[in-house]
This record gives C-alpha cells, structure tokens and sequence, in this order.
C-alpha cells in the first residue's frame, strides 16, 4: 500500500463542504439566507456551561467543540457534523409556513420537531426494554436552557453516529452508546459532583480519538473477530455472529448487567471463537435447510396441505360436486381428520424451532428452552387429544351400527375441543378485522401482553404493529381472496379430480406382470404415489402462476387509474399541447399560497377539479397563454431548456431542435424585434395549418369576415399561424430594406391598410382572395433566395419586385391606377427610369452572423410551406420515448412543488469500486476477433446520434473527423461514455438535479422582466457561442460546467447557493485513494467528474502505514475547489480498522454516509442514468413524505426505471421487457393493493433520518446478507416503515446484455434468494405480517424462486415416474385395463407446462406494454419475441434460477458475481459455455434426454406416437432449450470454422495438466475442482441429501437390465447383481489403459499399443463367448451403454462427496481421470447438434437474425459487423 504520513492539514481554512460555517463573512451565496446564520448563532450559545477543565477554551469555540473535549471525539467528526446540523435546521426553518416572528433566531419548534424524530428509535428502545430515557427534557414549557439542552442531545447523538463507522448498522448497539453518554451529559449540565474525588463530574472517557479508541474499536474488534471466524465467509452462519446478532444483544436488559459503563473488556461479549462462556448467536440461529421455507411460512404450507387433505376426502366419493359427497356423514367426519394433520404440522413447527434454535439457549436465555420444550409437548398433546376424540366417534358409530344421536353428539365434543384448539386463530382473526387494536397492544409495552406474545412469537424489539388501516387490509385481502378462490377451484376440478379414477384403477390392479425383481408385495402403492407426485408439486406451486396472472390485470388497474400511458405517441401529444403549457404551471412551479391553505378538504377538491380541467381540457384552463404573460414565459424557458438538453445528449439534430423549441420576443434590438401577438407554438405543431387556411380562404371566397375567421379560428393552432405568419411577415420584409428607404414606407402603409381593413372586418370586401394563392408562392420563392448559403442580391430585388406587382395588382378587388398608388403611399413618388427596378438599392440583408434573423426566416418558410404532418419527428425512438412519458407524467396525479428555498434538502449516494469512469482511446478503438471496434459497434446501434454528434462538433468548429481522434479526443470519448454504463454517464444524469433546481430557483423569484430580459438574452445567444465568455476553455468542457445552462447566464446570483443548500452527489470511491497513489487514469476521469460538477463530493478510504505492520484507515472526502483550481480534503474521519468486514457494496455505503446531507438520500448504482426533464419533478417527489400512506407516512419513495439497455441485442431485449415489467407493474402492485413493496435497489428515495438511526440502507453480514439491498426494505417494513411506488418520475437502468453477463446476474439473485430464506428477516416478516400481506411476500421474493425450482422438480419427478412405471411393467398392465388415465395425467401436466413457459413470464410483460404502448404494439412485440426464441432464454434463464436457488440452500457457496457491464458482441468460445453451463444446464438435460429415450424405447404408451409427443413435448423442449440456448444466443454460434476451432481448444483444455497455479480457464482438473467448493463447505445434511439425490442413476441399471437380451426374461436378484460384473470389467479395463498409458505412452510407446491391442482381443473374444453361449443380442451393447453410463456418473458425484475421505486413497486419481472421460462425453453429446447446425447451411444467417434483430432495424450492419468487412474509413 502507499507508504506515506498522514497528510498535514490544508492550511487554508478557507475548505468547507458546501457552506463556510467557520466565517460567518464570506462572500458565499448561501450566507444570505438568514436562516443559516439563526442555526450557526444557536450552536454558538455556549452561555453559562461549565468548561472542560483539561483544554484551552477559544472564543469561537460552540456546543459541538465542547463536547468534542469533553467526551473526544475527533475534530474532523465535529466539523462534519457541525455542517451537517446547521444545514438541516436552516433548511428545515426555511420549510416553515408561516415563516417564525423573528427571522434571526432558530425557531424552537424546528428543533424539537428535529429532535423526536431523530431520537424516536432511541425512545422507543428505551421503553421496550422499561429503562428511562436519558433524554431530559421538559416538553411543556421550553426555557432557553432547554433550547440549549436539546441541542446537545441531538449534537451528541450525531456525533456518535458519525464516528461509529461499522457500528452504525446496529442501530440499538448506537443507542446503548448513546444512552450512557447522555447520562454523563446530564451530569455534566446538572453539576453533579463526583462521589470519589469530590470534584465536579467528568466523564468516563475523555481525551484525544476517546471515543474510537475505548468505545468503538473494542465493538468493532469483536465484529472483526467474529468475521475472521466465518472464514471469508465459508463456515456455517451458525458458527459465527454476524452485525445482527451483536446488535440484538442490546435487545434485552443483559447488556447493560454484563457490559456496563464504561465498557468492561473482560465482559463474555467480546469472547469470540472457543474461548469459554462467550456469548453464542443472539435472536435467531441461520441454519441452511429447506425446512427454512416451512418454517418461515408455515401458514402458507398447513392452508395447502389442509385443503389437498380434504379435496382428496371429498373426491375420492367421485360425485360430481363437491357439496353432494358432503351430505353424507361419513365424509364429514372423515374431513375432521384434517385436525390430525394440523395439530401434527404444528408438533413438526416446534420441533423445527427446537431443532434449530437450540444454540440460542444458554445460561442467561433460559426461558427460550423453556418455552421451545413446552410448544413441543403441547402440540404432541393435541394429536393425542384428537386422536382420542376421533376414535369415540367411529366406535360409537359402529356400536350402534349407524349415526345415532350419540354419535351425533361425539362428533360435537369433537368440535368443542376443535374450537379449544383454534382459540388462537379465532383471536388473531379477531385482531385481522381490527387491525388498530392489534397495532396498539403490539407497541404498548405492558407485563400482561409481553406473556401471551411471549408465547406465540417470542419478545423481539422488531416487527411489532406491522398491521396496515382498515382499507388497504381490505384491498389486500380482497385481492388474495379471489386469488385463493381460482386456485382451489381449479385445483379440485383440474388436477385432484381427473386422478382419482387412475389411482382407483391402480390401487385395483392384481397379478401385474412385473419386468423385474420385485422387492415388496404391494408396489402399486409406489407407483400410485408417483403418479401423484408430480400432480402434488405442481398443485403446491401454481398459486404462484394464478398470483402473476392477477396481479398483472391489477397492475394494469392501477396504472389506469394512475393515468399511465395515455399520452404515447407524437400525435396525442400534438393534441395535448396546448394543455400542457398549464399542466407544467400546474406542476412544477410552486403556486402563490395563502397561509395554511394546503391539505385542507377545499384545496384539495380545487385541485382534483383543475386536474380534471387540464387533462380533458374542459373549460380551457390554458386561458389561451399569449405571448406578453409570464406563465408562457416560464413555460417556454422550461420547454427550451429540455430541449436544449436533448441537443446536448446528442438525441436531436440541430433542425429538429428549430421544430421544437419555442421562440421569445426580442426586445433589445428595435430593428430586428418581431413582436408577434400570438404564442409562437413549436414549428412542429403549425405545419401545413397554414395552407389548410389559404384553402379555406379560397373556398369560403364571398364569405364575410366574420365567417372565414370564425372557421379558422376554430382551431387554435390554425389561429396561430395565420396571425404569426403575418406578423413575421411584416417585420421580415421590414428587416430586409434599407431603414429610411422609400420602398420601406410603401411597405408599412400598405400593411397599415390591410389592418384597417380587417379592424372594420371589411377585409373580404376589399382583397381577392383568390390571389393569396399567388402570393403565397412568389413569398416563397423569396424566401428561398434569401436562405440560400450565398445571396445573390439581384434576384431578391427580382423576387420583392415580382411580390410587389401580385400584391398591387391582384390582391386589391379594385384597381387603381399609378396616380392613386402614388397618393395612397403604395407607389415610389420618384419616378423610375426605364431600366430601374422598385427596390434595386433598397434591398440590405442582415448580416450572416445574425443567427436570431435567419433562425426566424427559416421559421416562417417552414410554416408557409411544410405539407407534411411531421409524424416522424423527432426521428429518435428515445427522445420520442423521453418526451412522450414527460408530457404524459405532467396529466398524473403529484403533489404541488414547493418553492426551491421550501423544498426538501436530498443527496444522491452512489457506491463506485473500480469500474469504466470513461472510456479511454484504447477502449474504443481496441478490435475483437471479427475486426469489430467498441466505437464502430457504438456508432452503428445509435447510427442517428453519431449522425447528430458530427454535427454538433462540427458547428462547434470541428473541420474534419480525423480531429475527433487528436485534439477533441474527450468529447469523442464522452460521447460513447455516454452509450455505456460509467461513471459518467451516471454522473452527468445526476448533476442534471442540480441544474434543474438552478434554473427552478432562478424561475420561483424572477420577476416579468427578468423573464423579457432572459428570453432575449437567450434569443440572443443561443447560437452564437461567442457571446457566452467561456469559448476560451475547449467547447466539451461547456458541456459539463456549471455555465452550460443557457439559462444560468442571468441568473441573480443566489440560485447557486439554493441549489448547493439542497443538493449533494456523493460518490463513495472506496480505492480512489490507491487509485491516485498508483497514478491510475480511474482517478483522473474522477477529479475531471470532480472539476466540471460543482456539487459532486467523492469520499473514499485512505489507508495510512502508521507502524511497521500497522494501518491507519480514515474515511475522506474531498472536492474539486475552483478558486484553488486543485482537489481539497474537507473531512478526514479516522476509522477503527479496514471498513470491509461483510459484503463489499453496503460497507462502501456506509462508510460515505455520513458525508450526505438533506432530509433524504437516492440510492443511485453505477449502471443508472436519469434525464433533465426528470429531474425537474424532484422537488414533487419529495413532498410525498408528507403524505399519509395508509396509516403510515412513506420512509422509502419508490421510483420507476427505464431500462435502456434493450436496443443492443434481442437478449438484451428479452432482458429489458422483463425487467420492465418488474420494475413498473410489478412494483406497483406491491405497493398498492398489496403493500408488501420492499427495497430492489433501485433509484429508491430514502427518509434519511429515520434509516440512519436504524440500521442504514443496506445490511452488510457476510454472505447472509448478499442481496443487500432488498434487506433495507425487509428492515423498513419490520421496524413499522412504509414502503411506496411513484410512476410519474422515472430514472434510467442499465442492464447485463449477454447470455453469460446475464445468467451470471440470474445466478447472483437467485444464490441471494437461497441466502435470505435463511435470514431472521424473512423468518420474522413471514410470521409477522397478517396472513395475506404473508402470502403476497412469499410469492413475490424468495416463493418466486422456489417455484421456479418446483417446476424443474416437477419435470424430473414426471419423467422418472414414467420410466418407472414403463420398465416396471405397471404401465403395461394399467394400459390393458384403461386407456384414458393417461390422457387425464398428460393433459394436467401439459396445462401445467404450458403455463409455465408462456404466462409466468410473458404476462406481465403484453399487460405493461399494451398499458403504456397499446394494445396492438404489446401483441406484435410478443410475437416478434417468440419469433426471435424468447421462450428458449426463459426456459434456460429458469434453470439458472431453479440451480443456483436450489445448490445455494443445500449447500451455500452464493458469492457475489461481478456481471461485468460491457457490450458484447464477441465470439464466446466453447469451452467457456461448457464451464459455465455444465453443471447447472448440460449435465440435467442429458439426464433428461436420456431418460426421454429409454422411456421410448420400454413403454408400452410410446408405441401410440400422439400419446408420447403429448406427454413429452415440453421435456423436449426443455432439453434442447438447455443445451442449445447458449449457441443460439452467442455471436456467430454456427459459424462451421469457429465451431472447429472452438472443439480443438476445449479438448486442449480438458488435457492440459497446469501447474499448482493454473486458473479454471486453462485447465479441467482446476475447473472440476472449483465446480465442487460447495461440497466442501456444506454441512452434513447437506452431503447426505446430495448422496440421495446421487443414487437415482442406478436405477437405470436396474431397470434396464432385466430388457436385455441376456436376461432371457428371468426376474430373479442374480441378474442385477450379476450386472455388476460388468461394470467392475468395465472399470478394470479403463484403469489398465489409462495406467498403460502414463507409464508407457511417452516413452516405451510400443508397450502402450500392446496393452490397447490386447485389450480389444479380449473384448472381441468375451462377445463372442456370450453371442454363442447365452441369448445376448448384439443391441444389447447399446442398451447396456445407456445403463451404465448413469452407473459411472452417480459413482464420479458421490466420489466428489465424500472426497475427504478419499483424497488421500489410490481411488482418487481413478475417479478424476473418469470425470475428465465423462465430462470428454459431455461436451461431445453438447457439440454435436451444435456441429450439425452450424455445417448445414444458411443457419449462420439466420441465428445473426434472430440474435441481432432489434439492431438490424437500428441499421446496424450486422452482416458486415460479424463477418468482419468493415469498412476502413471509418477509423
């Protein structure tokens, strides 16, 4: 590491954070707010308190410092949080309305109300554990003291928290911490004197760094400790504490006996591994099993199971409904039995419990075993009970030979004791329908109720008062009631009915004519229960497919409801538009408010009343905006402003920028100032209105006035151009003419006239209008000579001459002659000579730099000429995309913005490792195999961007492109950064906030002539860079600076301190510190992010050699100072030791955290992106914390993403709409009606003060905790937070695009899935939550991944049920009886099948689509996806998800899997597919495959072909979906060359031997090793259920060697145990090969071909003895193959179990060299469809089709692309 002291303070104390709070002076735009000044006086108010005794005291010292001495903290610390506390108590005072009396003081109440809400999980703490607060206060009256008291506290328990480092996510852990401290606080303030010395009292630590050295490092010492023992994570979670379980520690009064204050070292807390009495696991025991799924979710599995029970009882009557089999007695006593099955599922819970949480028992938890040993006897007494009870029923009955009256009455004690048994369900229904009730008894902490939930649920601090208001239960509950209700309906009619006649038939069937030995009597039973099973399985999961199906129909309820979608294309919003300009006044400018007035019933009846005015434009709310109101101002700077950032981002052309934008009056220049009376609409909306207005004219040619007016006033654009083009008209003719030229007052009398005319509405009377026509063409033609590149004069005088003439000659109805022109003013009074025209020296054309006058010319022609609709613009699907969803989000429903100044502080986080900040020249230009360059790629996908990108640099002075790669490099650079998922990307989109609150702060106090002024100076400049004072640093760096807002040019100067008051980036660069020691371009590209955003702040962790061995670690965080023009260090927090103790991501978090500010904080990752006209409706977002949710404030804002990966590749595609689906529609139906929405990682809003006083936003345990982000939403839901969604902003997300990136990514969740099914969280929540938001959490987190393992099971359990059934010779004899049970088993399960592969994915996916793009859209996407195989990615993409969820609860071994973020459009070579996917796809499909062919082979169904294709289609599909998916989605898959190529290279890698440091990518034995880590960490059960699973291949043996020829139809044992001879042979031949050939091969090769050559001798001869002397037929060599190949590979995987044992043994080398011949076969059997498609012609072209589809029609030249004939020039 760098070795270097650490650096010396900066000695300008001139570096602050945002403000400069140590000089009160500086010239710094947010020091004018006084509120600022209030909070910094306040905590100056040191007053009359005693000072330190053992520290100088300075004058400018505050409470801060003085705590900071007397308890020792570090100076950096206080600093830090001195800004921090001042910036949220003046943003928090500025949000008062009214404002307080007396401007100049902190305002009580702001502080209070700061204070309970950052000191409510200490309160509440305090009164679960019935300890008194240490918090002294009196709440009544509030003395300055107590102003002053308040501040301490609150100051204290920043400071702690902003020190605690790894502390900080066990938030109880803090408020031990700062309990104590308080109480030494109040010592202090109360003058207390110490007992031993007599003196004043002091606290217990005091000094330089106390409090990190004698508090924080021995807690954080013991996480340490505690981590080292987990082995980097690989030994059992049980062996280990992790963050929760030291934090729960301080969930009981122990803590404060056995740590005490100050803290006792010797204390059995900080013993870790064997030392003694240490204290083990605390709250909850992770122990890895599937028994985790029942036991977090037992409700879900007794409902299931209870209802199977009782539908089988009921059908098995084979009535036709289920109500007639009820009406005998019989079948209802028979239905009680399903009270055995419940009261015995209860005895197995508790027995889970013990089972498990055992360790959690020690000597001072001993009421825990208590209370496990009782549930158990209890349970087991109730089966007793009902066993008895039961049992009197029967007897009776059958005493009295029929259902007496005693019976009768049996059967109602029966029933009493049900009701004694179902007291607890009854009570807690009770609470369900009153769900305040519960809540209330939840959260009070009584004596009485602690007893009855300590029966129940055990005393936890969380996951009390979960229950939500009366109408979202209902809503809920609703919802899963209909759910439930098609779910058993078609359970009991589809699935449990069609087989009881089967099962019948089976159980009935005698003298079956078994093919093999049989080892029991009554094996029907066996194969009843088979043919069951996979019916079972299904039956258990498809609550999942009905919970998608419903969902996806609400889903699209609720967006409707929300207005989504109804504005999607160009045209609707055409129609719209003219609303729109009031709904973004509506929106997003704060409104004038009278005091209090918001949130009363009558504001809000107003305001759904104006939104319904504005979305149906009923009673024209737009007032017509003309041109001289300020509202049209404002909506034209916004509307500019957005797309002047669509120009800067490339997605616009210059042109479609003039089609779009709304031009201003000018008034600085008179001469060129065009005041045009009427709105000047984007060009884009007047086209071809105007010659619908001509035409009209010219029908209407007798009309009066009033009629041709009133008609083409009818609509409002046509209006519009008219009265400009005139307008525009006049003034252009005007400019275009010498000033005090005669000519120019012919023009203006004559113009005056034409007003005259038509103020006396007489203008029909006195001009044809027949001649407009003329007039029309010779004006354009005009204008057409006056926008050529270079004029020639002649022919504009030609032009206006030829104009002059038609308008004196054919306009005026009446003609005059020259005398009377002349009299009138329309003729020159100098009369002209014969060759002289009218205008020949009058004519002066502007000047070519005057953009504004050309800008307009071009404006008019277009409006007098386009024809066409403009459909196509823009021609960009993004910024059509982008516009549309702007518009649309401005009709939703959101809260009114407040001012800037009013609205809510927030900062952005965003954890960076070591990603691409930008990509650098090497980056783009580096070629792959086929020649094909990341840039070239870039600019063929965005061909138009590139296209747009040339322009803008070329008018930007760029001469050729060869500069791009020289000295405009960056912004080359920037452009494809820009197309990738960095830093950059994700920091541009970011800073984008901090423009839009400039421009929004500039907007809220600017006054109309601010806005004339501004319009014009935008006017002015908006072309000509020259007037912008920055031309001198390169045109990029414009781009990026704060400058590059046109709009920022006249701002006032204080928008910047607003903005910086309310917003900071933090980007947390954990190594940017070695990045920069070892001088790499990471950390350039950061300080260049640094230098062009001023509000960007990157903190990192700075390792500091202090000793020999030892490190200093501080947390840093610096910025980019201007006037310094250098990076500055502002803070320097010291650490305990290195931050990364748990996964790497959350620590990274954690540690910048502190550096944020604001009432909230975004969780931004490096692959997002957000959008200028986004930003904009930040300010509404956050007033969403206001609002009641239920009964629940919100704590996490929910955010909708846009992914933007999809236009790359088909995969990408498949990926994104999936994505899509469930990042909009699936979110929102769990927010609303479900609200069970936890936290994805997505750009979620947090409620900053209430999560860092509760743990942070994420969780951090090794492994346990792998998902982490989804952890902040199960801890917010536990800790009584509320979770929402919010659709009308939206942030952009990237995507993995390549099957690799992308199952890798599968892998990762579904590996976290496995983890968090382990988890206390899901644990508590699944008991916790009422029933219905229980089962909405199931099936939305961990239920969905353990259903999509269900479905592969049901696959497996179907296939070997046949092949039972077909070798056994069951299904032969049941075919002879019945026919059709088949057909009833095959059509269940291909009902099933056909669900699984279309519904669960594809749904949600068309219901989304045609919501927010239209029906007919969402139906041809759909089938284009399943034209380019989408279903074979979803099928392969769930065998990722069913493996890795699956190996990760046996086993473990989840890691956390770098997905990469790069585009992929190279080659991925065989052997790199093999590594990946044999074992979780290739290995399972042969298996499949094989068993498919054996059952084709021995059943007797198969002979009947329908019936077998019907029955096994969907395995089919499933098998050759596994194995070819990852050659049908790889680049050039079916190239024949490469597939050669790639088959040498993986035999080469199957044989290379490597060194000890050969990686798994060169060779196999390395490779096989790695694929079995997880064997090695699992525990015991885990090994023993892996050897079950393994012995299933020896069936084939068996069952296939009674059909041998050989058998000669003899059933006896000899004949399978004899079969072992074989395989012994087999195995002593291949051992003697492959000893002959390590010995001899080399050397003495002639030995090595003798021992080949004896070897296929004695073969020969064997066969031939058996041929001859038994009935062996020469097929037999085949059958028996596919017989003892499983035999091999069930002997290779339970080998690779039980390896510790065999390692050291001679075994061991036979069974690595058999794995290398297995996995040999493998890649063979997976070559070979792959070689046959890729040597059949015409299959290359068509999979780059299928692959790249969606680019192709972006016009990327694929073809060329992937064979590589590139053309030169372009580099």
């Amino acid at each position: 590491m760098n070795q270097r002291p650490p650096p010396p303070p900066t000695p300008d104390d001139d570096v602050y954070n945002i403000i400069p709070i140590h000089n009160l002076l500086a010239d710094h735009p947010s020091l004018r707010f006084p509120e600022v000044r209030a909070a910094a006086a306040a905590l100056r108010a040191v007053g009359d308190l005693r000072r330190p005794p053992f520290a100088t005291w300075k004058p400018h010292y505050d409470l801060l410092d003085w705590l900071a001495i007397f308890f020792g903290f570090q100076s950096s610390n206080v600093d830090n949080q001195r800004e921090h506390l001042v910036l949220h108590l003046s943003n928090a005072q500025m949000r008062l309305s009214p404002p307080p009396d007396n401007i100049d003081s902190l305002e009580p109440s702001v502080l209070r109300r700061f204070r309970r809400h950052l000191l409510k999980n200490y309160s509440n703490w305090c009164s679960y554990l019935n300890v008194r607060s240490n918090v002294w206060l009196n709440d009544s009256q509030s003395r300055n003291s107590d102003h002053r008291r308040e501040l301490l506290y609150v100051s204290l328990y920043l400071l702690i928290w902003g020190e605690s480092a790894n502390l900080r996510f066990m938030p109880e852990c803090i408020c031990y911490i700062f309990h104590n401290m308080a109480m030494e606080l109040n010592k202090i303030l109360e003058d207390y004197i110490d007992e031993n010395t007599g003196r004043p009292f002091l606290p217990s630590i005091s000094g330089d760094n106390a409090f990190l050295k004698k508090i924080v490092k021995p807690i954080y010492d013991t996480i340490k400790a505690e981590v080292d023992n987990s082995k980097n994570g690989t030994a059992p979670h049980t062996a280990w504490r992790n963050y929760d379980d030291i934090n729960e520690y301080f969930w009981s009064k122990r803590c404060f006996d056995k740590l005490k204050w100050p803290i006792d070292i010797g204390s059995n807390f900080f013993a870790t591994g064997n030392q003694g009495k240490k204290v083990g696991k605390t709250g909850f025991v992770e122990q890895r099993s599937f028994w985790n799924l029942f036991r977090s979710f037992d409700k879900l599995w007794i409902m299931l199971i209870l209802f199977l029970q009782l539908a089988i009882i009921v059908a098995w009557e084979r009535r036709e409904f289920p109500w007639q089999a009820l009406e005998r007695p019989e079948v209802q006593v028979r239905c009680l039995t399903v009270f055995f099955t419940w009261s015995a599922l209860r005895f197995l819970q508790s027995l889970l419990d013990a089972g498990m949480q055992y360790s959690l028992v020690s000597r001072e938890t001993k009421a825990l075993g208590v209370r496990m040993v009782l549930k158990s006897v209890v349970a087991a007494g109730w089966i007793v009970v009902f066993g008895v009870f039961y049992g009197r029923i029967w007897s009776q009955r059958n005493s009295d030979r029929g259902w007496s009256g005693a019976a009768n009455r049996r059967v109602v004690n029966f029933l009493e004791v049900v009701v004694a048994f179902l007291a607890p369900e009854l009570l807690a229904l009770a609470l369900f329908v009153l769900p305040w009730v519960r809540n209330f008894l939840e959260n009070t902490n009584w004596k009485i109720f602690y007893l009855l939930s300590w029966w129940f649920q055990g005393k936890i601090f969380v996951g009390r008062g979960l229950r939500e208001g009366l109408v979202d239960n209902i809503k809920y509950s609703l919802f899963w009631i209909v759910v439930l209700a098609t779910k058993f309906v078609f359970s009991y009619f589809m699935q449990i009915k069609p087989m009881i006649a089967p099962t019948r038939t089976l159980l009935s069937l005698r003298n079956v004519n078994y093919e093999w030995h049989e080892f029991f009597g009554h094996s029907n039973r066996f194969a009843v229960a088979l043919l069951w099973l996979p019916v079972i399985l299904i039956y258990l999961m498809d609550l999942q497919i009905w919970y998608s199906i419903y969902s996806s129909f609400v889903g699209a309820a609720v967006g409707l409801f929300d207005h989504l979608g109804e504005i999607r294309s160009m045209q609707q919003l055409r129609l719209r538009f003219q609303f729109f300009a009031s709904a973004i006044q509506f929106n997003l400018m704060p409104e004038e408010q009278l005091m209090n007035a918001r949130g009363t019933i009558k504001s809000k009846i107003t305001d759904a009343i104006h939104r319904l005015k504005l979305r149906y434009g009923l009673g024209r709310p737009f007032k017509k905006l003309e041109s001289n109101q300020v509202e049209a101002y404002k909506f034209a700077l916004i509307w500019n402003e957005i797309i002047k950032s669509f120009r800067e981002e490339d997605i616009l052309c210059d042109r479609e920028v003039e089609l779009l934008e709304l031009p201003q009056n000018d008034h600085k220049d008179p001469r060129f100032n065009w005041e045009i009376r009427v709105i000047q609409w984007p060009c884009l909306l007047l086209c071809n209105e105007l010659l619908l207005a001509l035409s009209q004219a010219k029908e209407l040619v007798d009309a009066p006035d009033r009629w041709l007016w009133r008609k083409i006033c009818k609509a409002e654009y046509r209006r519009c151009a008219v009265i400009e083009s005139y307008d525009s008209l006049r003034h252009f003719l005007l400019a275009i003419v010498k000033y005090d030229s005669e000519e120019r007052s012919i023009i203006r009398t004559f113009f005056q006239e034409i007003d005259q005319w038509v103020q006396l509405e007489k203008f029909t009377k006195n001009y044809d209008m027949a001649a407009l026509h003329k007039i029309h063409e010779k004006l354009v033609h005009l204008l057409n000579l006056v926008l050529k590149p270079n004029i020639d004069v002649g022919k504009v005088v030609n032009a206006l001459q030829a104009l002059y003439e038609a308008a004196i000659r054919d306009l005026l109805k009446e003609q005059r002659n020259n005398d009377q022109l002349k009299e009138d003013g329309l003729a020159p009074r100098r009369t002209l000579s014969g060759e002289e025209l009218l205008f020949e020296n009058a004519v002066e054309l502007p000047n070519a730099s005057n953009e504004t006058f050309y800008r307009r010319v071009r404006r008019l022609h277009t409006i007098l000429t386009s024809r066409d609709s403009m459909q196509k613009i823009p021609e960009n699907l993004e910024a059509r995309r982008r516009i549309a969803f702007f518009s649309n989000s401005l009709f939703m429903n959101m809260p009114h913005a407040p001012q800037v100044e009013k609205m809510r502080a927030f900062s952005v986080l965003t954890p960076y490792y070591s990603e691409d900040v930008l990509y650098n020249k090497e980056q783009l230009r580096t070629e792959n195999e086929d020649g094909i360059s990341t840039l070239y790629y870039l600019q063929t996908i965005y061909a138009d961007e590139w296209k747009n990108f040339l322009e803008r640099m070329r008018r930007e002075g760029v001469a050729s492109e060869k500069e791009l790669y020289t000295t405009r490099l960056r912004d080359l650079r920037l452009w494809a950064s820009f197309r990738g998922q960095t830093l950059t990307r994700t920091v541009r989109g970011m800073m984008y906030y901090y423009r839009a609150l400039e421009m929004l702060a500039f907007l809220d106090s600017a006054s109309e002539m601010d806005m004339k002024e501004g319009s014009q100076q935008l006017g002015s400049m908006r072309h000509n860079d020259d007037g912008d004072g920055l031309s001198s640093k390169s045109p990029s760096s414009r781009n990026l600076s704060r400058a590059s807002s046109s709009v920022s040019l006249f701002f006032k100067g204080h928008e910047r301190g607003t903005a910086l008051m309310k917003f900071t980036y933090v980007v947390a660069c954990q190594i940017y510190g070695s990045q920069k020691a070892k001088k790499d371009p990471h950390a350039e590209e950061i300080l260049y992010l640094m230098k062009n955003n001023e509000a960007l702040r990157v903190a990192y962790v700075d390792e500091v050699s202090s000793g020999r061995e030892e490190k200093d670690y501080y947390s840093v965080l610096v910025k980019y100072d201007q006037k310094l023009e250098r990076e500055v260090e502002i803070y320097r927090v010291k650490l305990p030791g290195p931050v990364k103790l748990g996964e790497g991501k959350p620590e990274n978090q954690n540690h910048a955290i502190i550096f944020t500010r604001g009432d909230a904080v975004q969780t931004i990752d490096m692959n997002q992106d957000n959008y200028f006209e986004e930003a904009l409706k930040m300010r509404n977002l956050l007033e969403e914390f206001r609002h009641n949710y239920g009964i629940r404030k919100p704590t996490i804002l929910g955010v909708r993403e846009h992914i933007f990966t999809g236009s790359v590749s088909s995969l990408a595609w498949f990926m994104s709409a999936q994505e899509t689906s469930f990042v909009t529609l699936g979110q929102r139906v769990l927010a609303n009606p479900l609200k069970v929405r936890m936290h994805y990682g997505h750009p979620d809003v947090f409620d900053r003060f209430w999560f860092l006083t509760r743990g942070g936003l994420s969780k951090a345990s090794r492994v346990i905790n792998i998902s982490e982000d989804i952890f902040a939403g199960f801890n917010c839901t536990l800790r009584g937070g509320n979770v929402t969604h919010h659709e009308y902003i939206q942030v952009g997300k990237g995507r993995d695009v390549g099957l690799n990136q992308i199952s890798m990514f599968e892998a990762k969740v579904a590996s976290g899935n496995g983890e968090q099914i382990l988890s206390r969280d899901v644990y508590r929540l699944g008991h916790r939550l009422d029933f219905f938001r229980m089962l909405s959490f199931f099936y939305t987190t961990v239920g969905f991944f353990f259903n999509t393992m269900m479905i592969l099971l049901t696959v497996y359990v179907f296939l070997w049920g046949r092949l039972y059934l077909a070798l056994s010779g069951i299904e032969g004899s049941a075919l002879a009886d019945n026919a059709n049970d088949n057909r009833a088993l095959g059509t269940i399960l291909n009902q099933q099948f056909i669900i699984q592969l279309g519904l669960f994915t594809a749904l949600p996916m068309v219901v989304e689509n045609s919501l927010e793009h239209g029906f007919l859209s969402a139906i041809w996407d759909f089938i284009t996806m399943q034209l380019q195989l989408s279903s074979v990615f979803f099928t392969f993409s769930m065998g990722t998800r069913g493996h890795y969820f699956g190996r990760t609860i046996l086993h473990g071994g989840a890691k956390y899997r770098a997905t990469g973020r790069g585009f992929v459009v190279q080659h991925k070579s065989f052997a790199e597919n093999y590594r990946l996917y044999a074992r979780s796809h290739f290995v399972k499909a042969i298996e499949l495959g094989l068993i498919l062919i054996v059952y084709a082979s021995y059943s007797p169904v198969a002979t009947g072909t329908f019936v077998y294709i019907a029955l096994t289609i969907t395995s089919w599909f499933l098998v050759v979906s596994w194995i070819l998916a990852p050659f049908i989605f790889n680049p050039s898959g079916f190239d024949w060359l490469k597939t050669v190529y790639d088959f040498d290279e993986f035999m080469g890698w199957i044989w290379y031997r490597g060194g000890v440091f050969a990686k798994a990518e060169q060779s196999w034995e390395k490779w096989w090793y790695e694929e079995q880590d997880h064997l090695r960490t699992t525990g015991l059960w885990g090994k023993v259920l892996e050897i079950i699973l393994d012995l299933r291949f020896f069936f084939f043996q068996y069952g296939i060697v009674y059909q041998l020829g050989i058998a000669a139809g003899s059933k006896s044992i000899a004949v399978y145990l004899l079969s072992w001879i074989y395989v012994v042979v087999a195995l002593v031949f291949y051992s003697i090969i492959a000893y002959a050939r390590d010995k001899y091969s080399a050397k003495e090769h002639i030995y090595y071909r003798l021992v080949q050559f004896l070897v296929i001798i004695l073969a020969t001869v064997v066969i031939i003895a058996l041929l001859e002397f038994t009935a062996f037929q020469f097929l037999d060599l085949l059958t028996s193959l596919l017989a003892f190949i499983p035999t091999g590979w069930a002997f290779i995987s339970i080998a690779q179990v039980l390896r510790p044992f065999l390692e050291k043994t001679i075994l061991w080398e036979t069974v690595v060299s058999l794995a290398r011949f297995y996995d040999i076969m493998f890649g063979v059997i997976v070559m070979a469809p792959l070689a046959l498609l890729s040597w059949l012609p015409g299959f290359q072209n068509m999979q780059t089709r299928i692959l790249f589809n969606q680019a192709f029609s972006r016009g990327l030249h694929i073809s060329q692309i992937v064979a590589g004939k590139k053309p030169k020039a372009d580099m």
